[in-house]
Formats: C-alpha cells, structure tokens, sequence
C-alpha cells in the first residue's frame, strides 16, 4: 500500500457539540469499511434522540446567543477563516476520505478537499456584496426595509460520496447568513466529521453554531423531525428527499434538496473528439462515476455512431483503476460492498435488455478485494432501458443514438431527473441555443465540470428544489422580513 489506510482513523466514541468532543450517550455503533481493502477501518456513534437533542439544543442556544451579534462583516472573516482552516489540514481530509470513499488519491486533494474550500471562498465573495437589507418605496408612499434575517437552526445531512464538498455548500451559507446547523455526516464515511469541527472551533466560530454528529437512518430521521429544526438542507437520493420533503411538508418547515440524476450529454456531429475526449470521459467516470451530475447517457449522432463509441470506449478502457492510494489510478473502488451490488445489478440488467458491453460490463474481483468495477461503456441502449432511467452511480455510461438535433433534446429531456448536462460541438453558439432546450439546472459546453462554483446549482423535476451556491444559494438559508416606517 501506498499510504497507511489506518493514520488519524480510529473507533471515536465523541460527537462534536459545542466545539468539543463529547462522549456521546448512544450504544450502538455504526462500522467504517474500506472500500479497497474491505477492513474495518474505524467506528463512531451511531447517535440517537439523547445525543440529537443535546446537539439541537446547543445549536438553539448558539442561535439567541453571542452568534445573533456577529455582524455579517464579522460572519465573513469567520467563514474566510473556516475555510484556510480546512486549507490547513488538507492532507489529513484527502488521506481520510480516500480510505473512506475511495476516490483516488489523485483526486482528493483537489477533488474532496480544495474544491470544497473554493465553495467556501465563492460565498465569502458573495456574502461581502450581499444585500442583507435593502430600502424600498412602499405603495402609499411609506419606506419599507426588506431585511434578510438568518432562517435559524438547520438540519444538513450529506452523501457519501463528496461529503466535505457537499458539506461546504451548505456550511458556507449557515455562516454567512448567521444560521446555526446541526451537520449529519453518511453513515458510510463519517471520521472525517470531526475534522470538520475542529476547523470551525480554529477558525473562532461560536460554539453550538457548527455541530456534527454521526447517525444512521433512524437518528437522521430523528433529526429531520425535531421540532426545533427550522430548515432541512439534505443531499442524497431521490426516495430518501421525498420522504424528507414529506416530513416537512408535514411541520410546514423549510427545506432544500439536492438529488439524484441522469445527466445527458449530446454529442453532436461537427464534435471535436480529440479535443474533447478526456473531458466527455471524465464526465461521466469523475469520482469513479458516483457523483449526482455524471454524464451517464451519451447521446451520439446516427452520422458518427461508430466512430464516438469506438473511441468512447478506448478512452474508458484505458482508464487506470485499483489501489486509490495509488497516485497513478484515476478511478478507485466503488464505497461499500451495497453499492458493489447495486451496480452489478445494473450491468446484468442492461445485458439482459440488449445492451452490449463494448467495454467493460462487469464486477471485478482480480484485486481479490475491494468493490471494484470495471469501466464500462453500454451501446445499443435505448432510453426506455433500466440503465438509462435510474441512476446507477458507478462507472457505466449509456450509449444512445439520434438521428436529429431535436430528437437528442427530446432525449436529453425524456428523464425523470433534471440536474445536468452538456453539449460537445465546436458551434458554442449552437451549443448555448441547444442548452437553453434542456431542461436541467446546469448545462455544461464542452466541459467535465456539472456546476460553477459562483453559479446556483440544483435540478428541475425530482433532482430536487431550491438552489445552492451563487448569490441564489444564500436565498434558501435567510427569513425575509418587511419593516414598514412612516413616509
């Protein structure tokens, strides 16, 4: 092994609540696995309504506190702060999330880690021009002051599979806006959490105002339905957001969701391949392709079918996959042996449908351990199969032919989901005019990338509601409020 899986990992028996560690009170225990050795690599509380309650309340009372007084002059040198602090300890989230998730160490650093602070240092852009309160002339001629008032405790529950980098998304804003949350890591990679607190207790954050805590389905539910919680900030998986919209709908309380997906991208027939290859690859294998925004169905034009996936393939074949230590791999394990199961199913599903496997197609198991998945490209497939309507989260892209511009947009847009996109084409004009048809919240010209840092990111349809980062991003974590004077 390049590196050891074990450094800075352990069996914690604390939750972080009021910028300490504190032993929690839950008996039961949630196991980490490593994805490439399958090893046991560490354990943390698998918390409860005693532990949720305490880290509520903390929250509650950071809320009416010293927090309530911080100016947002003073809320954005905090959040500068938080995010050098993270800076600081790169290392050490890269090395514990690559034995967590398995993203090659290639990849964390950048990826997992300084992505994620750039989301932080985007907001603290945004937060120094924000208009926290804005004058305006009312009806009958009185003044009126719409003030931005922070939407109180939240509730952020992150995936698995980019948790820092989620996490940050929702984080930013908390601090910008001088809302307090509760932060509810995966039960799959969760020893990175105290990390985390340990950043914001480093960079002067109030205690109670960052709480993290480590809960499986039962105290994740918990958590959403406390009625102390004012805002459900979730990322995960479509059936998980709409039983969490459910439960707010219930207690009328807000909520904002980032969800699955089944991104397409067009490829059309003036594309460039050897100029875009690496990128429409990584656009869908990024993260061995466990990301919400992957690039899985490629939609190819009738004219150069065969010549896309011929190469589309080549370029998937080639692509290094193992050890995720390794700083030579570009694609690691999948995170957990469900996972490696799911994904299977859906390789022999697409098979079984008359899907060919022009590379790759199955589980692999010559490492002898670890959830590994060969890279697989899919042709022949047809929008109405399995693997082009579910979102498998793994290394599997789908083939599907067009014959006209406009069938690929009926294509792009025939999907339950509605995240990302993308358009491959040296005619960026009519890649704009094609974009401005799909209806997905993020379309990508020519690029890997599934969102913009400074731009609001989120989906239509069941890839969820509300947005993050961007100016827009604040919007889902502040209360606006009408202060009506005399004229």
């Amino acid at each position: 092994m390049a590196a050891d899986y074990r450094r800075g990992m352990d069996d914690q028996t604390t939750i972080f609540i009021d910028n300490e560690h504190v032993t929690a009170e839950a008996a039961d225990r949630i196991t980490v696995i490593n994805p490439a050795t399958e090893e046991t690599i560490g354990s943390v509380p698998d918390c409860g309504p005693a532990d949720i309650d305490r880290a509520v309340a903390s929250s509650v009372a950071a809320f009416n506190g010293e927090w309530r007084r911080w100016t947002p002059d003073e809320r954005v040198e905090g959040l500068s702060r938080f995010s050098q602090a993270i800076q600081a300890r790169a290392q050490e989230f890269a090395d514990v999330i690559t034995a967590e998730v398995g993203t090659p160490a290639s990849q964390s650093i950048m990826v997992q880690v300084f992505a994620s602070t750039m989301v932080l240092d985007q907001y603290v852009n945004v937060a120094k021009n924000y208009a926290w309160q804005e004058q305006r002339q009312g009806s009958l001629g009185q003044r009126v002051l719409i003030n931005k008032q922070p939407v109180g405790v939240c509730a952020g529950i992150v995936p698995w599979n980019v948790p820092l980098f989620i996490a940050a998304m929702k984080l930013g804003p908390v601090i910008a806006t001088g809302s307090t949350m509760i932060l509810k890591t995966a039960p799959e990679t969760p020893l990175h959490g105290r990390l985390i607190g340990e950043c914001a207790k480093e960079a002067g954050i109030p205690d109670g105002v960052i709480n993290v805590v480590s809960a499986d389905r039962a105290g994740s539910e918990y958590l959403v339905r406390h009625p102390d919680i004012d805002k459900v900030s979730f990322t995960g998986s479509a059936l998980t957001g709409s039983i969490v919209a459910s439960i707010c709908g219930e207690q009328i309380k807000r909520c904002t969701l980032e969800l699955g997906g089944k991104s397409a991208g067009i490829v059309l027939d003036d594309v460039d391949l050897d100029a875009v290859m690496n990128d429409l690859v990584m656009s869908g294998m990024l993260n061995t392709g466990q990301a919400c925004g992957a690039q899985t169905r490629i939609l190819v034009p009738d004219n150069r079918h065969d010549e896309i996936v011929e190469a589309l393939a080549a370029a998937v074949g080639a692509l290094p996959y193992g050890d995720p230590t390794d700083p030579n791999m570009v694609l690691g394990p999948l995170v957990s042996g469900r996972q490696h199961e799911k994904v299977g199913g859906y390789l022999e599903a697409g098979k079984a449908a008359g899907a060919v496997a022009v590379t790759g197609g199955s589980l692999d198991s010559s490492f002898g351990k670890g959830f590994y998945v060969q890279p697989t490209v899919f042709a022949g497939v047809t929008n109405d199969m399995t693997i082009a309507r579910e979102e498998i989260f793994g290394p599997v892209l789908s083939c599907i032919r067009y014959s006209t511009v406009e069938e690929a947009i009926a294509i792009a847009n025939d999907s339950d989901y509605g995240l990302s996109g993308s358009v491959w084409t040296t005619d960026i004009d009519r890649a704009a005019e094609i974009a401005g048809q799909v209806r997905t919240g993020v379309v990508a010209v020519n690029s890997a990338a599934i969102l913009d840092m400074a731009s609001p990111f989120g989906g239509f349809k069941k890839s969820g509601i509300g947005r993050e980062l961007g100016p827009e991003g604040f919007g889902p974590f502040t209360e606006i409020q009408s202060v009506l004077l005399p004229a």
